[in-house]
């Protein structure tokens, strides 16, 4: 009884809030009789039963109750269940993928049932047995939170970030804080990238540009010395991840809203196809789905330049990237499924994610000799927005050091790492508890943009390197650190790899990067 007792304190604690579900009626007794508490089954993993009752929604260990009503589960045959809901660039290709990869590694066998255009089921056997079912249910990432706040869902899977209409509901039923790392996740990384047949004579556009083409304030190539022809502009459809995606890193920095002539389109495919096959057409797609249109390369009015590949996604060099994120709320999980977001962290499904022709985040190191456009933007800037004197310090100081592609980029005015970032510390500490650089120099090296003096500049990015290097630390909880020297360093705006006149440049500029020897 006492035990019961502690479970049901536990919960409490844990979950204060609830919020109106569909559920089946049990009660839930001690051993002996003596405490019991009813209310709607809101799932059970197979040890614990989470209920939505009169003291809030409560988590139960089940080896020490009986459950008795029509909603009760059968033990014996227990089934996992987890429900995915939201991109379809995620759920068609990607996590399909990764689930084979998981079934391959862990010995079960897979079946896949197709209900509908928008809806189908992965069931994991083993020995001919069912373990596990994982539901999708395809459709944007505002439905995808929309039925996780419903308790229709599990999983949510976004092309974008939590809003925070979303983050303040998911806490006030009880979801915990959606913005931490373990509960926005990123399965892997993508961009937004401006596409165009490949008959466009057009192949580079700046990010003002661009902005000006989806409000509607540039409808002719030839404003972009292109042909005299009028722009047809493409766009996924509203409440999509990637078009609002696009609403937040592309039009609010220039203050800028979606024009309303802009042709949508439900299905990625489909976007990229009539954007391939139109001259006068662009469109923004997702890096891992762009078919044969071309890519448009990134431009500044200062002469930098910028392509989408698979490093300047990593590295979020490449200014419209876009994370692919798992949202779960701090409910417990199957086990089976726990086993299986262990596994999307871990190495093996990094190349999953790569040969599914997405961008994975195993690290890479980046010799200081193969970053050439890099350099190019920082001899550029030489001798107009800093010495050449800071030039050569930078080089002198990361010579023979290799840069890692995890780096760590911050919120808008704010000295807190970005999404992405959160996610890298932690990437970054399982590496260095796992003893990878055992035995190695860490440079953490910061870098800021051109706005302000260049010592004060200089200033503020060691500082945000500081603040990278203690929270990798901090993470790390079970590494030995004296096998590693962690260090600090900074270069102001000494190697600047976008303009620093437009907001979108001077966000790419603050960053820190991490380099080993």
């Amino acid at each position: 009884m006492s035990y019961f007792r502690a479970a049901v304190c536990a919960a409490l604690c844990f979950f204060g809030a609830s919020f109106p579900v569909l559920g089946q009626d049990v009660t839930l007794s001690s051993p002996d009789g003596a405490i019991e508490v009813t209310g709607n089954l809101l799932g059970f993993d197979g040890e614990f039963y989470r209920v939505d009752t009169q003291f809030g929604e409560l988590t139960v260990d089940g080896s020490g109750v009986r459950c008795d009503g029509p909603g009760c589960p059968s033990l014996s045959d227990y089934v996992a269940e987890l429900t995915f809901s939201g991109s379809s660039t995620m759920a068609d290709v990607l996590l399909p993928a990764l689930i084979e990869g998981f079934a391959l590694r862990n010995g079960f066998q897979t079946a896949r049932e197709q209900y509908d255009a928008r809806q189908f089921e992965y069931t994991l056997l083993r020995d001919g047995r069912v373990a596990a079912r994982f539901n999708f249910h395809i459709s944007s990432t505002d439905e995808g939170f929309a039925d996780l706040l419903a308790n229709q869902a599990d999983i949510v899977m976004a092309l974008r970030e939590i809003r925070e209409a979303e983050h303040i509901l998911a806490t006030e039923a009880g979801m915990g804080d959606m913005s931490v790392s373990n509960r926005g996740r990123v399965l892997a990384l993508d961009a937004m990238v401006p596409i165009v047949a490949p008959t466009n004579p057009v192949r580079r556009i700046s990010l003002p540009d661009l902005a000006q083409i989806y409000a509607g304030q540039i409808t002719n190539w030839q404003e972009l010395d292109g042909p005299d022809a009028p722009i047809t502009v493409h766009l996924p459809v509203a409440g999509s991840g990637l078009a609002q995606a696009v609403e937040d890193k592309l039009l609010t920095p220039a203050a800028l809203s979606l024009s309303a002539e802009i042709r949508r389109h439900d299905r990625s495919d489909t976007l990229v196809r009539t954007v391939a096959t139109d001259p006068f057409a662009i469109g923004i797609a997702s890096y891992s789905e762009t078919g044969t249109a071309r890519i448009l390369t990134l431009t500044g009015s200062c002469g930098f330049s910028l392509s989408a590949g698979r490093r300047t996604i990593k590295t979020e060099d490449y200014p419209l990237t876009a994370p692919m994120f798992l949202y779960l709320p701090a409910h417990r999980l199957p086990r089976v499924a726990r086993d299986f977001l262990t596994y999307v962290r871990g190495p093996a499904a990094q190349i999953v994610i790569r040969r599914a022709g997405f961008v994975d985040q195993a690290a890479e190191r980046i010799p200081l000799a193969a970053q050439g456009e890099r350099l190019s933007n920082a001899i550029k800037a030489a001798g107009e927005d800093t010495p050449l004197e800071e030039l050569q310090r930078m080089i002198s100081g990361l010579d023979g050091l290799q840069r890692l592609t995890t780096s760590f980029r911050f919120e808008t005015g704010s000295s807190r790492p970005d999404a992405q970032s959160r996610n890298n510390v932690d990437l970054l500490a399982r590496e260095i508890e796992a003893g990878v650089y055992d035995g190695k120099r860490m440079v953490f090296v910061g870098f800021s943009d051109g706005e302000g003096p260049a010592d004060t500049n200089r200033a503020i990015s060691l500082k945000r390197a500081d603040v990278v290097r203690q929270a990798v630390e901090r993470a790390a909880e079970t590494a030995n650190l004296d096998r590693i020297s962690l260090e600090t360093e900074a270069y102001g705006e000494t190697l600047p790899i976008a303009c620093n006149n437009s907001a979108w440049g001077r966000q790419a500029n603050r960053r820190v990067e991490v380099w080993v020897k």
